[in-house]
């Protein structure tokens, strides 16, 4: 984990040496991948030049999620402010259509990503991003909310390789045992949302990026349904990481 380490720090110096700027704005929820983002970036570019941001949903957020965010930032000397976004998320119910539940839940993360870009264009800071392989593989996020970022600084380590490197930094033993959760709702999960453990999914996705067919999965004794969700997840949300469509007129 140690060259792991020392590459993506080298990598963040690198990016924000080119970028011309020092600073640097991250949500952080009390989870394991923004609490080792913004560990990493600190590390990178001094705690002096690191903002945290903690937006939780009052209702739905965890009170202990943002007691640890919290405790985190200040261990690490990092910046923070907290903004409840419940007041904007009101806003919108009062649309002349009535929003559907998952555009609510969408439009968490999008009011997010627009406070992180406020914070970022008024101070000459860069967002970071603070979603990993797996999620980005499955396209566990949403589009301009929290897959919106300027560098994404783990998203080439699978969600097994996060708590290995989590725990190579010297991340409280807290951050390691919770269970990974978007907050989305109450008593929200994301193993119980997929339906199956991130060690599960890694192996799917670590056999996909070999090369490997369903077909090949299922021979090999991987449960056929987790290989098809997996599968049809890669496929029909791989549009989340692309830029917008531009229409060829030549």
């Amino acid at each position: 984990m140690h060259n792991i380490y020392t590459k993506i720090i080298a990598e963040i110096q690198k990016y924000f040496r080119e970028a011309k700027t020092e600073k640097a704005v991250i949500g952080v929820s009390g989870g394991i991948d923004s609490a080792l983002c913004l560990k990493l970036v600190a590390d990178a570019l001094g705690e002096d030049n690191v903002t945290a941001l903690l937006m939780p949903e009052k209702g739905i957020s965890s009170e202990e999620n943002h007691m640890h965010a919290k405790a985190l930032c200040q261990f690490l000397k990092v910046g923070q402010h907290t903004i409840t976004i419940n007041k904007f998320l009101t806003d919108f119910l009062s649309l002349p259509w009535k929003p559907s539940d998952l555009a609510q839940i969408n439009t968490k993360a999008r009011i997010r990503m627009v406070l992180l870009y406020n914070f970022a264009n008024s101070k000459n800071a860069l967002v970071i991003g603070t979603s990993n392989k797996t999620e980005l593989a499955l396209g566990y996020g949403t589009k301009y909310g929290d897959l919106a970022a300027d560098i994404e600084i783990i998203g080439n380590l699978f969600k097994e390789d996060v708590y290995k490197l989590a725990e190579h930094v010297g991340l409280p033993q807290e951050f390691l045992d919770k269970k990974p959760s978007a907050e989305l709702y109450p008593d929200q999960t994301d193993e119980d949302e997929l339906g199956m453990s991130y060690k599960e999914i890694d192996i799917i996705l670590r056999k996909m990026e070999e090369g490997a067919s369903k077909e090949d999965l299922v021979d090999k004794g991987l449960n056929p349904n987790a290989v098809h969700k997996i599968f049809r997840l890669n496929e029909i949300n791989r549009h989340k990481l692309n830029p917008p469509y531009i229409i060829p007129v030549n």
